[in-house]
């Protein structure tokens, strides 16, 4: 746990997913990522599923909620998903489903929504956190109700429309504060609304990256996902975030980052960015 004023910020690892590793370096050549992950005989590499929890005196707030536990029409397999962790983590850090009062989406991608809703005893779909409410931008709740066919394979209805059903959805349009000290920048890139998460108390800044830098290795410019919509955009936003990070000395945490290289530092040494892991 970090402590910054009167603000705490957790790490929680919800486990891991599998996706296939052409498609997370995008079009940068094998040979060039190959020797920095390891991939399994499907080609698929083993990514984090991280979210945070920020908390004052008043107020618990959650990033992103990971996978859940949800069937996904059998395809957890297909992800090498095991069971969902968020639970356990936000109860090591002493917080219940009902003490979550805000949800933020860093976007809708089901490996960052799924853990929202879930099945009661009765077979019904509702939201996790029952007394939350559920922000997302408004363009990329948009393109996850009505995605294209490249797009639809990242999404599942389930995870978000229950949201809105039960009046706990609320619709972000740009970049704002969402408390004093925290607040969401929008970077699209990803998606259309992707948005990061940023925490100024003035002696300690955190960027929460979400999927526009998804692990250490992606502070390399190059290497942006095949699934970004929209490539060039992740580039300007990476290369301005960065810069700002590196000379402002932010601690950057990355949506996808393993476990030990999941946040950090970065440091230009000999011309070259660098990422400097620490422990929070």
């Amino acid at each position: 746990m970090l402590q910054m004023g009167e603000l705490s910020v957790s790490l929680l690892r919800d486990g891991q997913i599998k996706h296939d590793a052409g498609v997370i370096f995008g079009d940068v050549p094998k040979t060039s990522w190959e020797q920095l992950v390891r991939v399994d005989r499907r080609n698929r590499t083993a990514l984090g599923l991280r979210c945070i929890l920020i908390q004052s005196a008043k107020r618990n707030m959650l990033i992103d909620t990971g996978v859940g536990n949800k069937e996904m029409d059998g395809e957890r397999s297909n992800y090498g998903l095991g069971p969902s962790k968020l639970m356990r983590e936000l109860r090591v850090a002493g917080v219940g489903p009902r003490d979550i009062d805000t949800v933020i989406y860093t976007h809708l991608h089901f490996e960052h929504s799924g853990g929202g809703t879930r099945l009661d005893r009765w077979g019904q779909l509702g939201p996790t956190f029952p007394k939350a409410e559920y922000l997302v931008q408004k363009k990329c709740w948009d393109e996850a109700i009505a995605p294209t066919e490249r797009a639809s394979g990242s999404y599942r209805q389930e995870d978000f429309v229950p949201l809105q059903e039960k009046g706990q959805l609320a619709f972000l349009d740009g970049d704002q504060q969402i408390i004093p000290g925290v607040s969401v920048k929008v970077t699209g890139g990803v998606t259309e609304g992707h948005q990061i998460v940023m925490i100024d108390t003035g002696s300690e800044r955190v960027a929460f990256l979400g999927d526009l830098v998804p692990t250490r290795h992606h502070i390399n410019l190059n290497y942006i996902p095949a699934s970004h919509r929209y490539p060039e955009e992740t580039l300007l936003q990476k290369r301005a975030i960065l810069k700002k990070a590196e000379n402002e000395g932010w601690l950057v945490i990355f949506g996808h980052g393993r476990e030990g290289h999941e946040a950090g530092y970065l440091e230009r040494r000999k011309g070259e960015l660098r990422f400097r892991s620490v422990a929070i």
